[in-house]
């Protein structure tokens, strides 16, 4: 046997086991999986989600399904506590909220996501800073944080904006990103058909634009104060927040933007304002 065809050969091997190791494991997370879809739901767990609006308002076939996916979700995904434990509690309601934006969206799975970051309160991350050839390193806080494989949650914020309800929801933020990356790119689109493209552009990214000029002219804000100036900061931030305005203040932002309302109604699969009291 010649050098060339030795290595044609060890290659192949290797190729036929990386293979069949790849092929394996997604058997056996496929078997995962449907042993998950038989589990039970805990009553601990329920009562858990009993204390959130949201999930008082599903109709019980959402409840069931919600239920299901809160399982997949949690089993699926590490959490990770810094300086602090990862309880149940964080569990189901950072999985309750990720499940809730994809309840609707059957085609789609946070596939990529592996880990859930969790810190007690707002965190002082090293930024650093090129400008002219100089670099410069200062301090950052964040309140949250969404990479294609990692989502940072701060649990301060996050519990009282599950339990207390405001305009803001910082778990909804963050998989809204998730979900604006799922097509590869996070830049306000999420993976929506080619043909509903223009229509996208022209009613979110319309808005979006309204604001940034505001913003860069020094006006008010008038309406878009419901919005807030952060979301001008791009169109990823721009959709990742409106997302949180559609599920938290559905009433407010279908007065204010009936047309962006209907737009995210459309993606979601979802009309809001039943799961809402009025805010």
């Amino acid at each position: 046997m010649n050098y060339q065809l030795a290595l044609v050969f060890i290659f192949g091997g290797l190729g036929l086991t990386a293979l069949s190791i790849y092929f394996y494991f997604g058997l056996k997370r496929q078997e995962n999986m449907q042993k998950l879809k038989m589990m039970n739901f805990k009553q601990e767990y329920r009562d858990i989600l009993l204390k959130i609006e949201h999930y008082q308002n599903l109709t019980q076939i959402d409840k069931d399904k919600i239920e299901h996916l809160i399982i997949e979700f949690s089993y699926d995904k590490e959490f990770i506590g810094i300086d602090l434990e990862v309880t149940h509690e964080m569990k189901v309601i950072i999985s309750f909220y990720a499940s809730l934006l994809l309840l609707h969206l059957k085609d789609y799975t946070y596939l990529n996501l592996k880990t859930i970051i969790i810190y007690p309160t707002a965190v002082l991350i090293d930024r650093v800073n090129i400008s002219g050839g100089i670099y410069s390193k200062d301090k950052f806080l964040i309140d949250g944080q969404s990479s294609n494989d990692t989502v940072v949650i701060i649990w301060d914020d996050a519990k009282k904006e599950a339990y207390h309800p405001r305009h803001e929801n910082l778990i909804i933020h963050e998989f809204a990103h998730e979900i604006d990356f799922l097509d590869g790119e996070i830049d306000g689109v999420p993976p929506i058909e080619k043909s509903k493209y223009n229509e996208w552009a022209n009613t979110i990214f319309k808005d979006f634009d309204e604001l940034q000029d505001l913003l860069h002219k020094h006006k008010s804000l008038g309406k878009y104060k419901l919005i807030g100036d952060y979301a001008g900061t791009n169109k990823a931030e721009f959709f990742a927040v409106v997302s949180e305005r559609f599920f938290e203040a559905p009433h407010n932002l279908k007065k204010k933007f009936p047309e962006l309302y209907d737009e995210l109604k459309t993606f979601y699969h979802m009309d809001t304002i039943q799961l809402r009291s009025q805010e």
